[in-house]
């Protein structure tokens, strides 16, 4: 006689970016987040070409990044104003990300960055996750950022104050930096430096968080890198259009000097036609 075996019940598997919320219902909390996040992205995109010519690498703004399974699921999520994550497909199974899930990933963020339309104290929290009668207490995102996530560099802009500060992750902690003479923070692993920046971007004249490559340059957005070209283009073509006048006006000194009309092309890197041209002119 065989003793039937009992029914092993699996747990159901970690749910992925499809099967978690992309959003907990919350507003963005003004209108500086959105172009902040922008101008970050949009400055920092021709480097990241060149850091990922395969294009494995994701920017989250204000995107849930999931490190715990909760009931509700969104509550197991920190929405960090903007980060980067090197060596990850931008896109999962040809659809876009909904989320960040750590379990399915297992590469953290480089960089995460806060900004803070209150006092910080919120992005500085370092409440530890816990349990006691039952009851769950909320982790602060700083502990999270720096004992679960274990992202390297944790930057928090007091948007109102204009003060920043670079936090780097050094065997297990979080470490503040020290800015340099600029005042600005290396990021050592894609060699550019994070530092505050006046100036108008998107019809707001403020301080915002700009990059800078390791020679002092400030990292262009696609408008600025235009613009320039735009003015370069012109400048060009004015230096073309003096010189070009300035060999016409050396025809009739030529001339006087007794030059022949092939002489005087020759001498002025023109043509026979033009000098002609310029003669008939007169």
């Amino acid at each position: 006689m065989t003793q039937a075996a009992d029914k092993i019940v699996l747990p159901p598997p970690f749910p992925d970016h499809t099967q978690l919320p992309e959003e907990d219902g919350t507003f963005v909390k003004n209108f500086q987040e959105h172009p902040q996040s922008i101008i970050l992205t949009d400055s920092l995109g021709p480097l990241l070409q060149q850091l990922h010519p395969d294009g494995q690498y994701a920017i989250g703004q204000d995107c849930g990044i999931y490190w715990r399974e909760t009931e509700p699921p969104e509550k197991g999520a920190e929405s960090p104003d903007w980060f980067y994550v090197p060596n990850v497909p931008a896109m999962l199974d040809g659809q876009y990300r909904r989320s960040y899930v750590l379990w399915r990933e297992f590469m953290a963020p480089l960089i995460a960055l806060e900004f803070a339309s209150g006092d910080g104290s919120e992005e500085r929290d370092k409440t530890p996750l816990s349990y006691t009668d039952g009851k769950t207490t909320k982790p602060g995102k700083f502990w999270v950022y720096e004992r679960i996530m274990r992202i390297p560099y944790y930057g928090i802009y007091e948007v109102k104050t204009g003060r920043l500060e670079v936090y780097n992750l050094v065997n297990g902690f979080y470490q503040l930096l020290t800015p340099n003479e600029q005042g600005r923070y290396r990021i050592l692993p894609i060699d550019i430096e994070l530092g505050l920046w006046q100036g108008s971007y998107q019809n707001q004249t403020m301080l915002w968080l700009r990059w800078w490559d390791n020679e002092g340059n400030l990292l262009l957005t696609g408008a600025e890198r235009a613009a320039l070209a735009e003015q370069a283009l012109a400048s060009t073509e004015q230096a073309l259009a003096t010189e070009t006048q300035a060999r016409r006006d050396a025809i009739p000194k030529l001339l006087a000097m007794g030059l022949s009309v092939p002489q005087i092309a020759e001498a002025l890197g023109l043509s026979v036609e033009e000098v002609e041209q310029f003669l008939r002119s007169q």
